[in-house]
């Protein structure tokens, strides 16, 4: 699937995309842009969360290429331009975190290091932090920083606890339910929720915009999680929040909690940083969970925070 434009979320100009095949196949959309003529700092790697797109960063891209950095991101798996995991293609799923970790050594050494200028860094959200992490207690970990909008570390609101989401989930996987959605799930994403009472950004004009996209490529959307997603992510967030994890992370980690975030745990993101070696965390009051996607009011700290951590290294 090519880059889709609108009116209000024009494709930055200058951009190359297209698709890389997986170790199982699977196909991969990326895309990235060349640094401005001036001012050139490197790479930002731009990564989204749980059942996002390129195209909903656009913004973001522009905004990275205004501070002199080329840009790089890419379609998680199962989302997105990406190869979906399932016949019914709006059923968000991936049965091990493991394959996003493959998925990222892939993108980086066939889309990033070839054609993208370092140094590198990266830039993620949510689901994308969380793998990140991942990342970043590898040896040779391609990034000199990053930077988190509102990680997955556990998952916030009124949720189960994370040992019992995980016995649950396994039980269910193994009774061989992994590919149905969870209760209540369903295949709608159509963007159409309504602005009002939404968990994601207090910016109506962003909203609105994402929405947009949605009904202009409906095929970029993913409706709610499968049971097999569910156990995935917790075993991933089981394996970062372990006694001794965090410590390994070696890549100096700046984490941006969003104040008023239901999606995703605040109390998690202090709890980590606080072991990390090379980390700290700085709290958004009043933002909620798509920091990338709120008002400026908020995207103006998070850029301040990410200018002083990452431009300020050189």
């Amino acid at each position: 699937m090519t880059l889709v434009g609108i009116p209000r979320n024009p494709v930055p100009a200058g951009a190359v995309s297209g698709t890389i095949k997986a170790y199982d196949g699977a196909e991969l959309r990326y895309a990235r842009w060349d640094p401005p003529a001036r001012g050139r700092k490197g790479t930002v790697c731009l990564f989204g969360g749980r059942s996002e797109f390129i195209e909903k960063y656009f913004e973001t891209v522009s905004d990275l290429r205004q501070r002199g950095f080329a840009v790089a991101t890419m379609d998680w798996r199962g989302q997105g331009g990406s190869s979906r995991a399932l016949r019914n293609a709006f059923k968000g799923h991936v049965d091990d975190f493991a394959q996003f970790d493959a998925d990222l050594d892939q993108f980086m050494s066939e889309i990033v290091l070839p054609d993208c200028p370092p140094p590198y860094f990266a830039l993620a959200h949510s689901m994308g932090g969380n793998i990140l992490l991942r990342a970043g207690c590898k040896r040779d970990c391609w990034f000199e920083r990053m930077v988190f909008s509102a990680p997955m570390i556990r998952i916030g609101g009124s949720a189960p606890s994370l040992g019992l989401t995980s016995v649950i989930s396994q039980l269910a996987v193994f009774l061989g339910l992994g590919d149905m959605f969870i209760p209540g799930g369903k295949s709608d994403a159509s963007g159409r929720e309504p602005f009002e009472g939404n968990v994601l950004t207090s910016d109506k004009r962003r909203f609105e915009r994402n929405q947009l996209i949605l009904e202009t490529a409906p095929a970029l959307g993913l409706g709610s999680p499968t049971i097999g997603w569910v156990q995935a992510a917790a075993a991933s967030m089981k394996e970062i929040n372990a006694f001794g994890y965090p410590p390994r992370v070696h890549v100096p980690v700046l984490m941006l909690a969003a104040g008023d975030d239901k999606v995703v745990s605040n109390r998690a993101i202090d709890e980590l940083a606080m072991q990390l070696k090379a980390g700290n965390r700085i709290v958004i009051d009043g933002a909620r969970h798509e920091l990338l996607q709120e008002k400026d009011v908020y995207r103006e700290q998070l850029w301040a925070a990410f200018d002083a951590f990452v431009s300020g290294t050189k």
